[in-house]
């Protein structure tokens, strides 16, 4: 029940949320700024920056160079670790990238994201149980400022383990905390779809819509909703987006065969 068109939004995710300093987790102390920095600290993170921006570029090899770089400077840099993590992790190096996590965690054991991206990371590997306690760790922390990315990675988990309650309470929550969140509204819509609670399936999806998310799958399930609540209009106007945008989708071909309950 994971929604395939997501991947690249999670990857930015992970990315964005790799690359957060180094948070107090309520334990009293400021959090650091850019200010806070000391010259050694200053040059090591203009190394990470690179990386992060060969990573983006899937220039996974110069961006490795340049984290290597950033610990040569500063040996002790969690964030580096961090974003190395997910580096191999996009590579399929399993072992290197959760080493890598457990290295970023010990350093800043009270870092939220690094909670967070190791859960996510153990979520891919077949491990869903250890992430959903990943995920709670970084929840349970106060100082954390986007929980619901955690949220909705507990939920997507959650349905890897066929525990569909689980999973609502979870997207449910991270709804709360961001109605926005495009990947959360795309799993609400599918739950609620599942559930034949369609005219909740329409709320959630149709705001993906309106953000101009028209990828074949979110599109597909528009029209499944609005079969099943028999508005033949939308549902015609949802196939005919459909067959514009994504006219050699296995969506649209589905949708030629009238196969809506597959």
């Amino acid at each position: 029940m994971i929604i395939k068109s997501l991947s690249s939004i999670f990857f930015t995710l992970l990315v964005l949320a790799g690359c957060a300093s180094s948070q107090s987790g309520g334990t009293g102390q400021e959090l650091k700024t850019s200010s806070d920095q000391t010259d050694v600290q200053k040059r090591a993170d203009i190394r990470l920056q690179l990386a992060i921006g060969y990573y983006g570029r899937r220039q996974f090899p110069v961006a490795l160079d340049e984290i290597k770089l950033a610990l040569q400077i500063d040996p002790g840099f969690a964030d580096a670790y961090g974003v190395r993590a997910l580096i191999y992790m996009e590579m399929g190096e399993t072992r290197l990238a959760e080493d890598n996590f457990l290295r970023a965690i010990n350093l800043a054991p009270h870092n939220a994201d690094f909670s967070n991206n190791y859960g996510w990371f153990l979520c891919q590997n077949g491990r869903e149980s250890q992430s959903i306690t990943q995920f709670e760790v970084a929840l349970k922390n106060k100082a954390y400022q986007s929980p619901e990315k955690a949220l909705n990675n507990a939920g997507v988990c959650s349905l890897k383990m066929k525990n569909p309650d689980a999973a609502l309470r979870y997207f449910t929550e991270s709804f709360r905390y961001d109605p926005g969140n495009l990947p959360t509204n795309i799993n609400l819509a599918k739950i609620y779809y599942e559930r034949k609670d369609y005219q909740r399936a329409r709320f959630y999806i149709d705001r993906v819509i309106k953000a101009d998310l028209l990828s074949a799958d979110v599109l597909w399930l528009a029209i499944k909703i609005e079969h099943k609540l028999g508005d033949k209009l939308i549902e015609v106007s949802f196939g005919t987006l459909l067959r514009r945008r994504h006219p050699e989708s296995a969506e649209y071909a589905a949708y030629q065969r009238g196969a809506f309950d597959e």
